[in-house]
C-alpha cells in the first residue's frame, strides 16, 4: 500500500462535502490508521473544508478538487458518495489496485435488470457489479475482507436485515407477510436543496413517501431472500420525521413452526452477542433513536404482539452512521486487515 511516513493508509474521498462525506471525515479524523489525502467535491472544488463544514474546522484536511484533478496512484482506497448512476461510470475508470467503498446504490443489487427497473436506466459496468459485495458487515465479513470492491448498504435496508436475516435462516418466522414501517431523519434525504426538504415542508408533521415503490425494497428483498433460501417480498413503507438524524423501523411478522418470542430473542443474542455494534435490547425495552446518534450501533427489540403468533421487532440506527458512512468505515477496516472497529467508537456519542 501506498502509506504515509508515519505508516498511514491513504484514503480518498470521492463527493466529501455532502452529509456522508463529513461523517466520513468526523469518524476518520480518530482513526489513527488512515490519512485523508485527497477530497473530490465538483461544486465545491477549491474551497477549504472549514468553508464547507465549519465543525471539522480544526481537521488538518486537504482543499477540496474536483474529480479529474485526482491522482489515485498515491491512494490506498477510496470511499465513493457520488450519486447513483454517476458512481458506476467513475468507478470503472478506477485503477486495480484500490479498494473501494461505493456508498451509492449502483452496486448494491445483483440483477442488472432489477437495477435497470428501479432506478430508470441499464447498468453501465455490469462486469464490475460482477464483483461487488455487498458490505453488510456483520453478515457478510469474511466475502468483504477478500473484497476489492464494497456496496455499502443503504440506511433503511440495514436494521431490517439484521434483525430479520437470522430468524429467516433459522426458520423462526414465516418469509410471507413481512411489514416494515420505517421513519427516518431529513439528512437521509441529501444535502443538496430540494423543496421537499425545507424545514416549512417537513416542520410539525410526518409524511410516508415512495409508498410501494421506494427503491430499497428490493435490496431488503435480496437480503431476506438469500437468509431465506427462498424468494421474499416484504411490505416496505418509508416516512419522513422533522428530525436531522436516525432511522427506527417496526418490523411485523408471524412466528413460524410453534417459535416463540424468547426463542426469537434467543437466536439474535446467540447470533450477535459477540458483535461489538449490534445489540439486542432487554426484554420489555424499546429503543430509540437517540441511544444510537452519532454511533455506529444497531439495536434491536422484540415484543409479543397481542395478535397470538405474531411479533413486533423495533431497530434503530443513525442513518448517517451505521447507515452509512460508520458502516462503510467498518467495512474498509475489514478491507484493509485493520480492526473492525477502529475509529468507530463502541459507545454512543449521545446517550
Amino acid at each position: 500500500m501506498t502509506e504515509s511516513s508515519d505508516g498511514k493508509i491513504q484514503v480518498g474521498i470521492l463527493g466529501a462535502s455532502g452529509y456522508t462525506g463529513g461523517e466520513l471525515l468526523r469518524l476518520l479524523a480518530g482513526h489513527g490508521g488512515m490519512e485523508v489525502a485527497m477530497l473530490s467535491a465538483e461544486r465545491r472544488a477549491g474551497r477549504k473544508l472549514a468553508e464547507v463544514f465549519p465543525h471539522l474546522s480544526a481537521l488538518q484536511a486537504p482543499d477540496l478538487i474536483k474529480l479529474d484533478e485526482m491522482d489515485y496512484s498515491a491512494l490506498d482506497a477510496v470511499f465513493c458518495c457520488l450519486p447513483h448512476g454517476t458512481t458506476q461510470d467513475v468507478i470503472t475508470g478506477l485503477p486495480s489496485h484500490l479498494k473501494i467503498v461505493d456508498l451509492s446504490a449502483d452496486f448494491r443489487l445483483r440483477d442488472p435488470a432489477l437495477y435497470a427497473e428501479w432506478y430508470g436506466h441499464a447498468h453501465r459496468a455490469v462486469e464490475l457489479q460482477k464483483e461487488a459485495v455487498y458490505g453488510l458487515s456483520e453478515l457478510k465479513r469474511g466475502e468483504i475482507s477478500a473484497a476489492r470492491l464494497v456496496a455499502n448498504p443503504g440506511c433503511y435496508p440495514t436494521g431490517p436485515q439484521l434483525a430479520l436475516a437470522p430468524l429467516l435462516a433459522a426458520q423462526q418466522i414465516v418469509p410471507e407477510d413481512i411489514i416494515i414501517d420505517a421513519k427516518s431523519g431529513v439528512s437521509g434525504a441529501g444535502r443538496e436543496a430540494k423543496t421537499e426538504i425545507l424545514f416549512s415542508e417537513v416542520g410539525e408533521g410526518v409524511h410516508a413517501y415512495g409508498v410501494a415503490r421506494h427503491r430499497h425494497a428490493p435490496e431488503i428483498d435480496q437480503g431476506l431472500s438469500e437468509a431465506a433460501g427462498r424468494p421474499v417480498s416484504v411490505s416496505f413503507t418509508p416516512h419522513l420525521i422533522p428530525m436531522n438524524r436516525g432511522i427506527l423501523a417496526t418490523l411485523y411478522v408471524r412466528l413460524a413452526g410453534g417459535a416463540s418470542v424468547a426463542e426469537l430473542r434467543e437466536t439474535l443474542q446467540q447470533r450477535y452477542g459477540p458483535e461489538p455494534f449490534v445489540h439486542i435490547t432487554p426484554e420489555g425495552i424499546s429503543p430509540a433513536t437517540r441511544d444510537v446518534r452519532g454511533s455506529n450501533h444497531c439495536l434491536i427489540g422484540l415484543f409479543a404482539d397481542r395478535v397470538p403468533e405474531r411479533a413486533i421487532l423495533l431497530t434503530v440506527i443513525d442513518n448517517l452512521v451505521k447507515g452509512a458512512a460508520g458502516q462503510a468505515l467498518q467495512n474498509m477496516n475489514l478491507m484493509c486487515g485493520l480492526a473492525e472497529t477502529t475509529g468507530l467508537s463502541q459507545a454512543p456519542l449521545f446517550p
